[in-house]
């Protein structure tokens, strides 16, 4: 199998530059290793099933440390970057027995949502290679879309592991706060950062999730049942479809009324403090990206190797007041505090929204027109999935369909915290009812 897709990663990657580094060498000596102990070669007789991602090749984004394998954060500052350790999350998934294919292409510093990198080349999409794959973790959506491996781990400051899944066609998933361990991953904002997983079906983020996954004493390993239950779902009144594509609206209108033909319910809700989450968020992050490039000694001392979109995004840190961050703080806490009063006084087991209110614009189309009104790329893709990251909360993007154009639409899952298993199956139930059977036409 590893053969399989360090194959297709050779023959498509050109196509698509999803990866910034394979490993060959080191992956068929794991798959070897994980071949090995299956049939019980090297320790005794007995075989050793370290279970489902026992030999199952995997990418990881290209901010997060793997030991004597070059980290490049996807910019020229850390090119030759080769890490001493592994992260947590990465040594969690080596006991499990996953392999390293390689490590996936990534808007600059995690600090983007386009994956048009200056320094590594833009990734294009698989459904459009004149498109974005989204960002910042568009390399691993890219490469999952194509058949490049069987699975990702992506890191999620404001959407960038929900963008690129809805854009590209795949499943992601953002944990709640502190669900999965962050060390070993560069940082880009401490209070919004995530690390989580992304695959081609909801069941196979299920199982990326599983070894990586900090849960409490009561809670059970993930399980999925044949048979949903009814839920409840909440849809905002305010806020997520105020700007939106037509097309991708309509998307998104048809997918909920096929789910409420299988017996869920929908209520129409009112969330204090939305509003105030976008600036809320930028603010936060702007002041913590910089501190922490700051700190690394990078900026503004090596300013001129930056990107132009990075570098001028971390100069804006430097105008963040002490009142502006604290206020945003501020807000992060009312906001946390209404989605969850939201929830239990309408009862509802979770939000449903659009993931992004545009498919997938193209490469280097800095803003898009909708309803004839122009807005920028960046704020629209990020619209709609900073909130999860403020509450610190649960969140996964599901496709639900495709536009005239052939170009995915996704639909998120916002649930309260440590709701992660209700979202995986609420999220599978949802899949199983409304698949999305088309995938790209590459060869």
């Amino acid at each position: 199998m590893t053969q399989f897709f360090l194959e297709r990663i050779r023959r498509i990657n050109p196509k698509l530059n999803a990866y910034i580094t394979v490993c060959e060498e080191s992956a068929l000596q794991q798959a070897k290793q994980a071949e090995d102990a299956f049939a019980g070669k090297g320790r005794g007789t007995a075989n050793r099933d370290l279970g489902p991602l026992h030999g199952i090749p995997l990418s990881l984004k290209d901010n997060i440390y793997t030991k004597d394998v070059r980290t490049t954060g996807g910019s020229h500052i850390l090119r030759d970057f080769v890490p001493l350790h592994d992260a947590a999350l990465v040594s969690a998934l080596k006991q499990a027995g996953a392999i390293l294919l390689g490590k996936t292409n990534l808007h600059e510093f995690a600090y983007g949502v386009t994956t048009d990198n200056p320094h590594f080349g833009a990734t294009r999409n698989p459904w459009d290679l004149e498109r974005i794959p989204g960002g910042s973790s568009g390399g691993s959506a890219a490469a999952l879309a194509a058949g490049l491996c069987c699975g990702s781990i992506g890191t999620d400051t404001g959407g960038s592991i929900r963008i690129p899944a809805a854009l590209c066609g795949v499943v992601g998933m953002k944990p709640g706060l502190g669900r999965v361990k962050a060390d070993g991953v560069i940082p880009l904002s401490i209070t919004l950062d995530f690390v989580g997983p992304l695959a081609r079906s909801v069941e196979d983020v299920s199982l990326l999730l599983e070894p990586i996954f900090v849960r409490g004493e009561r809670e059970k390993p993930f399980k999925f049942s044949s048979k949903s239950r009814p839920f409840t779902l909440g849809i905002p009144k305010e806020f997520f479809f105020d700007i939106i594509d037509e097309q991708v609206e309509g998307v998104f209108e048809s997918a909920l009324k096929l789910f409420k033909k299988r017996g869920h319910k929908f209520k129409f809700v009112s969330l204090a403090h939305l509003p105030e989450s976008e600036e809320a968020g930028n603010q936060i992050a702007w002041a913590e990206a910089t501190l922490h490039h700051q700190q690394s000694g990078w900026f503004p001392s090596r300013a001129s190797e930056y990107g132009e979109d990075v570098r001028r995004r971390l100069q804006m840190g430097t105008k963040v007041t002490a009142v502006d961050y604290l206020r945003g703080r501020e807000t992060r806490e009312k906001f946390t505090a209404s989605f969850h009063a939201a929830l239990e006084a309408n009862d509802l087991d979770a939000l449903v929204i659009p993931t992004t209110p545009i498919a997938a614009p193209r490469i280097g189309e800095e803003s898009v027109a909708i309803r004839g009104t122009m807005h920028l790329t960046r704020t629209l893709l990020l619209r709609l999935n900073r909130p999860a990251n403020l509450a610190g909360v649960p969140s996964i993007s599901v496709p639900c369909g495709l536009t005239q154009q052939g170009l995915p639409v996704g639909l998120q899952f916002m649930a309260g915290w440590t709701d992660e298993p209700l979202l995986l199956e609420l999220a599978h139930a949802f899949e199983r009812e409304c698949p999305l059977t088309a995938r790209p036409e590459l060869y």
